[in-house]
């Protein structure tokens, strides 16, 4: 299963790097291959500076060795090894029209002192972060990665939206970091789903991405913009730093691992701004934003 899913994310990455690389038309991503000193590494892809994306990064990694005694404690387990591999992306537009995107799918395994499999799972998920709300984006996204859930189980998108609204969410700040979309973890072998059935869910997802985030970007890239609203775009990347540096769990499972910083950090965008005691206009289209961001949507119906 390792092998195959670490295939996968080799070639899920190149179709998701040459299909932005075509949108944005004049950057292109650099390549940077690592190595992690405890056993394994990463192909690292990272484009900045382009005409439509002003930082981005689609990273594959596959690590393993003596799970962390911090991770040991994480997991309730105790000396053993360990194997995990994803794919992990964030996309920071120029435009404040266009959102910001994140995606992850990932698994993992443990061992016993002979090598079994003792655990093992998969995760991941798709999250859109507008800076403007045009609602029908939000439709578009949250459709595809509904339409890639009902080929599985009916009751996954319900589930997996109503975990990325909980997940994606700055406690500090009593708002979500985006519109959402989907998030799953720990995704094990049951009665009703084997591993096969997992990998082939997640990869469905996984395969949902650019049909779910193209056509907005295709929609949006070309819409004129002011300073002010590259100014709220910047506060509003604020808030998306702080959660991926105080809440997210692949940051500290990343920095646990001595894993590589400049990948873990890759997904901090290049221009932010951080504004005193800040609030919107009252009526204006960036308190339209924050209200969605309190007050989750249904932006699609549930079967």
């Amino acid at each position: 299963m390792k092998d195959k899913f670490y295939q996968y994310i080799q070639d899920l990455q190149d179709s998701i790097t040459s299909k932005l690389e075509a949108i944005d038309g004049k950057a292109k991503f650099q390549q940077d291959i690592w190595k992690r000193p405890e056993g394994g590494g990463g192909r690292t892809r990272v484009i900045e500076n382009g005409t439509i994306f002003e930082k981005g990064g689609v990273n594959i990694s596959g690590v393993h060795g003596k799970l962390p005694k911090s991770m040991q404690a994480y997991f309730k387990v105790g000396d053993v090894d360990f194997f995990a591999c994803g794919l992990s992306l964030v996309i920071h537009p120029k435009s404040p029209m266009v959102p910001t995107v994140h995606a992850n799918w990932r698994y993992f395994e443990m061992y016993d002192a002979n090598g079994k499999i003792i655990d093992q799972w998969f995760g991941g998920g798709q999250d859109l972060t507008p800076y403007y709300l045009f609602e029908e984006d939000a439709t578009h996204f949250h459709q595809t990665c509904k339409t890639a859930c009902d080929n599985h189980n009916p009751e996954f998108y319900t589930t997996y939206k109503k975990r990325c609204d909980e997940y994606f969410y700055n406690a500090h700040r009593n708002e979500g970091r985006g519109i959402g979309g989907l998030f799953f973890d720990y995704c094990k072998a049951t009665k009703g789903m084997t591993m096969e059935n997992w990998y082939n869910f997640v990869t469905e997802v996984g395969n949902s991405f650019l049909e779910a985030y193209v056509p907005i970007v295709e929609k949006r890239k070309d819409l004129p913009y002011t300073k002010t609203h590259r100014d709220w775009q910047e506060i509003r990347r604020g808030r998306y730093v702080e959660f991926n540096l105080v809440h997210d769990k692949g940051t500290l499972f990343g920095l646990k691992t001595n894993g590589r910083i400049e990948s873990i950090l890759m997904s901090l965008p290049p221009h932010v701004q951080w504004v005193y005691d800040h609030h919107p206009k009252a009526g204006s289209e960036e308190e339209k934003l924050i209200d969605v961001l309190k007050n989750p949507k249904e932006w699609v119906e549930a079967p």
